[in-house]
């Protein structure tokens, strides 16, 4: 493994933390951190239904904090660690705010815009590129989420199952 692999795992392993906190809060655990040379600016977790905030995915929530952190809303060399694949919305925060590179975990098959559902950032009208590595402890990242969706498809049940109950 090469410096920079153990470097991008180290900080992925600090996304998944954030990603961990927003399971343990009941959100969907996508967790983000923004690092600027070597240091931890911003974190992040998804928090929408906790804040009652739309866009308080983990990316916006990281990439708020490394901007108020730095003073600048521009993040010009800075990475940003995410576990799941970035939406549209986010995917575009990401063009504004200049990351200079993004990593995350795993891809996410329905709202994924850099390699799932569309390769968004491709396209040729963005006045940015960013530097792009996918795949960085993807089953971690993606057993989270199985283990987070699991557990949500099993409260249903009992939920449903004990609605049943009363009705009888």
């Amino acid at each position: 493994m090469t410096e920079q692999e153990q470097i991008d795992q180290n900080y992925m392993r600090l996304a998944l933390e954030q990603g961990q906190l927003a399971f343990d809060c009941g959100e969907v655990p996508v967790g983000a951190v923004v690092v600027f040379a070597g240091q931890v600016i911003g974190r992040g977790y998804n928090k929408p239904i906790t804040s009652l905030d739309p866009s308080a995915h983990a990316e916006v929530v990281a990439l708020r904090d490394a901007a108020k952190n730095i003073g600048n809303y521009r993040l010009s060399g800075a990475t940003l660690y995410v576990t799941v694949e970035p939406c549209t919305m986010c995917t575009g925060l990401l063009v504004h705010s200049r990351i200079e590179r993004l990593v995350y975990g795993t891809t996410e098959p329905k709202s994924g815009v850099i390699e799932s559902a569309m390769c968004l950032l491709d396209r040729p009208f963005y006045n940015h590129k960013i530097d792009l590595l996918g795949g960085v402890l993807a089953k971690e990242a993606s057993t989270l989420m199985s283990d987070f969706f699991t557990m949500r498809r099993e409260g249903k049940k009992k939920l449903k199952q004990a609605n049943n109950k009363e009705q009888q």
